[in-house]
C-alpha cells in the first residue's frame, strides 16, 4: 500500500518560471507558475481548466495523453511561451509506484479512467512521447508528484512541521514523512522519504470485510473497477452521494421510506450527488433543502422523510470522517514511534472538495484524530491549491537539484578518464621511461630509471640470520629475518616499529640517523642479541640514485620528509656514521634496497614469473626486470637488472598538464614539494583524501553541498584521510556510517550530501587506479616488446594500503592493465612484506653471491 514517492526536500531560493499540469479527475488544470524573490515566498500563478470528455477517459492512452498534450500547447500559446523550454511539475492522482522523481508507473485507474494500454506504464514517459508527436514545444518533465504529496509540500513551506499530506475529495489518499531505514524498497538508510501511502487501496485484501456494509458491496459491484480501491469507496466524495442513494432505495423498498414509491431519477446510478450530502446538512433548515433535493430527483416527501434523509447524510458523512480519522491516526502513531517521541507535535497539510465544502466533515475528522491519539498536538492546515502551487514547488526543488546535479557532474567530468586518454598515458609513460634509461636524457627525465645492482632472484639455497631495516614513512621498522633452506626452506621473522617524531623528520640528517641507530640499538636489546653483529639490508623508500648495491644517493626527500644534509649524500654512509658516532655496535650494511624491489624479491621468492614490483601506498613506485643492453647508466649488455621506474615523478615535466584538474593543482601547490611527484600526487594514498577533500569544499562554496555550509574542520589541510575513502567505498557500509565519518570532520549531512561524497570518493579513487594500471600497462608491454614476444606471462608483486584495503582500487587497476595491454597475462601477487622480508632476502642473494666469488 505504500510507495515512496519522492526524496523531497523543502523549498528554499527557488526562482523561474514553471509550468504544472494537474490530472486528477475528469477537468485538468494548466498552470504557469513565476516565483520570484527568496524562496516561494512570491508566487504569482494563471491557470486554466480544461475537460476531458467521457470517451477519451475510456479510450485509448494514446487518445488521452494527446489531448492532454494539445491543451498544454493550447495554454501556451495563449500566453505566448511555446518558444520556451520551461521545466513542468506533473501532478497525477492516480496510484502510481514511482522509482525516481520523474517516473512513474500508473498501478491501476481509479475515479473513473479507463484509458487503455496505461497501467503498468511510466505516465512521464507517455506524455512525453505525445508532446514528441505534436513537434512544436519542448517541455522539461522535472517532476511527477501525486496531488497528496504536493499538498504536504504547499503547506510545508508555510510550516515545517508538516509532514503529512491529505487529500479527501473525488478520491482520498495520505502521504507522510517516512524514516530511510525502514523503506526496503530504496537504498540509504538516513534521512526521510515521503511515501505515497495510496490507502484507498487499503481492505481490497479483505482486512475491512468485517465493516463494509451491503451498500459498500452494491457500489464496489457497480463500479469500474471492482475489488479495488476499497477503502476509497467508503470515505471518498466520489461515492458519498450514491451510498445515500443506495440507503434511501433500500428503505424505500423496505417501505421504510416514501410509502414505498419510488422515482426513476432516485434508481438511476449518480444522482444523487455529494455535493447534496454538503448542502442537506449545511442548511440551518437541513430538513427543507433534503426536500428540494428529493423532490428535484421526482419524489414526494413526507416531513418524515425529509427528516430520516437528512439524518442518513449525517450518518454516511460521519463514518466517512471517522474511518479517515482512524487510518490518520495510525499514521501519526508511526511517525510519533519512529521518531521516539513521547508526545508528537505534527501539521497535516489538506486538500479536497469533501475536507473543504462539508459543513461538518473537517471538525468531525479533527475531533475524532485527537480522541484516537491524544499524545499528539495535531495542526490541520488547509492547503492553498496544493496540486497546482504544490507540483510548482516540488517543480523548482528538482529543478535546483538537477542544476546543482547537473553543475556537480560537470565538475567531476576530467577526473573521469576514457579508454584513449588512458592509452595516451600509458603511451606517453613509455616515452619518460625510455628518456630515464638513456644516458643522454636522463639527467632531463623526471621517471628516473634508477638502477639498483639487483641482478638475482633469491634460488633456495640462501640462509642465515639478518637484520632489516624498513624506513619509507612517519613508522620504521626493524626486523631480523632467519632465513632457511632445504626441506625446511621458509622465511622466519620479528620485527618492532618505531615511530619517527615530526620535529626528526624536519630537523637535520644526523638528527635522523641518529633516531634510527637508537632504535636499532633497542631491537637488539630486546633480541637479546646485543653486540651481535649480522648483515643488514636497508628498505630506503624515497628516491635514490644507487650506484651500487651498497651505496645509494638521495636524490630528494618526498613522503613530508625534510631532514637538512642529506639529500645528495649516500645514505649507508649516513647510517654507518651515525652507528660509529654510538660506538655500542657495528653492522655490516650489505644492501640499500627500494621498497618496491623487496616487494618483487619477496614475490619472486614465491613466484618465478614475478619481474615487477608494484607499490600502491603512502607513495606509489614500481620496479621491473630490464634488458641491461638498455640500462645505459651501467656498463654491461648481458643479463638483466631491476631498475626503479620512480614512477611517482612522472608528469614533472608538464607531459601531464592537460589531465591535471584545478584540485590535482591545488594540492600540488600546498604541498611540501609543489612540482614535484605529480603522478604520486594524482594516486597514492597520501593526497587522494586530499583531492576528495578540496573538491568537497568546492561543492560547498557553490551551494552544491552541506547546505553550503563548510566546517572549520573540513578547511584543515589533511584532515580527510584516504582511510575515509575506503571505508566510505565499502560497499557493505551504510549511509548511516558515512554519515558517522562526515560528523567526525563536523559536517552536519543529509542522506543526499552522503550519497554525493560516496561518489566524489569513488571518482577520485577510480582515476587513482585507472592511472595506476595504464602506467602498469606501459611497463609490461615494455617488457614483452623488449623479449620480441607475441604475448608475456609475468606476475607483478604488489604491497601497499591503498592496494590492500581499498575494496575497489585492485580491481579496477587489474581491469584496465588487461585492457590496455591485451598481449600480456598479467598475475597479481600481494607481498608479504616486502618492505622488511624483501631486503631481507636481497641481503641473503647478496650475501650468498659474495661467499661463492670469495670461494
Amino acid at each position: 500500500m505504500r510507495h515512496p514517492a519522492s526524496d523531497l526536500i523543502k523549498p528554499k531560493k527557488e526562482h523561474g518560471e514553471f509550468l504544472a499540469l494537474d490530472l486528477g479527475g475528469t477537468n485538468f488544470r494548466v498552470l504557469r507558475v513565476r516565483v520570484t524573490d527568496n524562496g516561494l515566498q512570491k508566487v504569482e500563478m494563471e491557470n486554466q481548466i480544461y475537460a476531458i470528455p467521457e470517451d477519451i477517459m475510456q479510450g485509448s492512452g494514446t487518445q488521452l495523453f494527446d489531448h492532454i498534450a494539445g491543451c498544454l500547447a493550447n495554454f501556451m500559446d495563449k500566453l505566448q511561451i511555446k518558444d520556451k523550454k520551461l521545466p513542468l511539475g506533473f501532478t497525477f492522482s492516480f496510484p502510481c509506484i514511482q522509482t525516481k522523481l520523474d517516473e512513474s508507473f500508473l498501478v491501476s485507474w481509479t475515479k473513473g479512467f479507463k484509458s487503455r494500454g496505461v497501467e503498468g506504464r511510466d505516465v512521464v514517459t507517455l506524455i512525453r512521447k505525445a508532446i514528441q508527436r505534436r513537434g512544436d514545444f519542448d517541455i522539461d518533465i522535472v517532476a511527477m508528484v501525486n496531488d497528496t504529496v504536493a499538498t504536504m509540500m504547499t503547506c510545508g513551506y508555510d510550516d515545517q512541521n508538516c509532514e503529512i499530506g491529505l487529500i479527501v475529495g473525488m478520491g482520498s489518499n495520505a502521504c507522510y514523512m517516512e524514516e530511510m531505514r525502514y523503506i526496503d524498497t530504496v537504498e540509504g538508510d538516513e534521512g526521510r522519504m515521503c511515501i505515497n501511502m495510496e490507502w484507498g487501496a487499503f481492505g481490497d485484501d479483505g482486512t475491512l470485510d468485517d465493516i463494509r456494509t451491503e451498500f459498500d458491496q452494491e457500489i464496489d459491484m457497480g463500479s469500474l473497477n471492482p475489488g479495488q480501491q476499497l477503502f476509497e469507496k467508503m470515505i471518498s466524495g466520489m461515492y458519498m452521494g450514491e451510498l445515500v442513494r443506495l440507503i434511501l432505495v433500500k428503505m424505500a423498498k423496505e417501505e421504510l421510506l416514501f410509502r414505498g414509491k419510488l422515482s426513476p431519477e432516485l434508481l438511476t446510478t449518480g444522482r444523487f450527488e455529494t455535493k447534496d450530502v454538503s448542502e442537506i446538512e449545511g442548511e440551518k433548515d437541513g430538513i427543507q433543502k433534503a426536500r428540494e433535493v428529493l423532490v428535484r430527483l421526482g419524489m414526494d416527501p413526507t416531513q418524515e422523510d425529509c427528516v430520516a434523509t437528512h439524518r442518513i447524510c449525517q450518518i454516511v458523512s460521519t463514518r466517512s470522517a471517522s474511518l479517515c480519522a482512524a487510518t490518520l491516526a495510525a499514521v501519526l502513531q508511526r511517525i510519533k514511534e519512529n521518531k521516539g517521541e513521547e508526545r508528537l507535535r505534527s501539521t497535516i497539510g489538506v486538500d479536497g472538495s469533501v475536507y473543504k465544502k462539508h459543513p461538518h466533515f473537517a471538525k468531525r475528522l479533527q475531533k475524532t484524530v485527537r480522541r484516537l491519539v491524544p499524545n499528539c498536538d495535531i495542526r490541520f492546515l488547509c492547503s492553498e491549491d496544493g496540486s497546482g502551487k504544490g507540483a510548482a514547488m516540488v517543480t523548482a526543488v528538482a529543478y535546483r537539484l538537477a542544476y546543482q546535479h547537473r553543475a556537480r557532474l560537470k565538475t567531476l567530468e576530467p577526473l573521469k578518464l576514457s579508454r584513449e586518454q588512458l592509452l595516451e598515458v600509458k603511451r606517453r609513460m613509455k616515452v619518460e621511461m625510455e628518456r630515464g634509461l638513456s644516458k643522454e636524457t636522463h639527467a632531463s627525465a623526471p621517471v628516473k630509471m634508477l638502477p639498483t645492482y639487483v641482478c638475482a632472484t633469491p634460488d633456495g639455497t640462501e640462509k642465515g640470520d639478518f637484520l632489516a631495516l624498513d624506513l619509507g614513512g612517519t613508522n620504521f621498522r626493524v626486523l631480523l629475518v632467519r632465513v632457511r633452506n632445504g626441506k625446511r626452506r621458509g622465511v622466519e621473522m620479528h620485527n618492532k616499529i618505531y615511530s619517527i617524531p615530526q620535529d626528526i623528520m624536519h630537523g637535520t640528517g644526523d638528527e635522523l640517523f641518529d633516531h634510527i641507530v637508537q632504535c636499532i640499538a633497542d631491537f637488539l636489546e630486546y633480541m637479546g642479541m646485543k653486540g651481535v653483529s649480522l648483515p643488514l639490508g636497508f628498505t630506503f623508500s624515497f628516491p635514490c640514485q644507487q650506484n651500487r648495491l651498497d651505496e645509494s644517493i638521495l636524490l630528494k626527500w618526498t613522503k613530508g620528509f625534510k631532514a637538512s644534509g642529506c639529500e645528495g649524500e649516500d645514505v649507508v654512509t649516513l647510517l654507518k656514521e651515525a652507528i660509529h658516532r654510538r660506538e655500542e655496535f657495528d653492522l655490516d650494511v650489505v644492501a640499500v634496497v627500494n621498497d618496491t624491489v623487496g616487494t618483487m624479491m619477496t614475490c619472486g621468492y614465491e613466484d618465478p614469473h614475478c619481474e615487477v614490483g608494484l607499490i600502491v601506498g603512502t607513495g606509489s613506485n614500481a620496479c621491473y626486470m630490464e634488458e641491461m643492453r638498455n640500462v645505459e647508466l651501467v656498463e654491461g649488455e648481458e643479463g638483466r637488472m631491476c631498475v626503479n621506474t620512480e614512477w611517482g615523478a612522472f608528469g614533472d615535466n608538464g607531459c601531464l598538464d592537460d589531465f591535471c584538474t584545478e584540485f590535482d593543482v591545488a594540492v600540488d601547490e600546498l604541498s611540501l614539494n609543489p612540482g614535484k611527484q605529480r603522478f604520486e600526487k594524482m594516486m597514492s594514498g597520501m593526497y587522494l583524501g586530499e583531492i576528495v577533500r578540496n573538491i568537497l569544499i568546492d561543492f560547498t562554496k557553490r551551494g552544491l553541498l552541506f547546505r553550503g555550509r563548510i566546517s572549520e574542520r573540513l578547511k584543515t589541510r589533511g584532515i580527510f584521510e584516504t582511510k575515509f575513502l575506503s571505508q566510505i567505498e565499502s560497499d557493505c557500509l551504510a549511509l548511516q556510517q558515512v554519515r558517522a565519518i562526515l560528523q567526525h570532520l563536523g559536517l552536519e549531512s543529509t542522506c543526499d550530501d552522503s550519497i554525493i561524497v560516496k561518489e566524489v570518493c569513488t571518482v577520485v579513487a577510480q582515476r587513482a587506479a585507472q592511472l595506476c594500471g595504464a602506467g602498469m600497462a606501459a611497463v609490461v608491454d615494455k617488457i614483452r616488446e623488449n623479449r620480441g614476444l607475441d604475448t608475456l606471462k609475468v606476475t607483478v608483486g604488489v604491497d601497499g594500503t591503498l592496494y590492500k584495503l581499498h575494496p575497489h582500487f585492485a580491481k579496477v587497476m587489474r581491469e584496465t592493465v588487461k585492457d590496455l595491454a591485451p598481449k600480456c597475462d598479467v598475475s597479481f601477487l600481494e607481498s608479504e612484506d616486502g618492505s622488511g622480508k624483501g631486503a631481507a632476502l636481497i641481503t641473503a642473494v647478496a650475501c650468498r653471491i659474495r661467499e661463492a666469488g670469495q670461494r
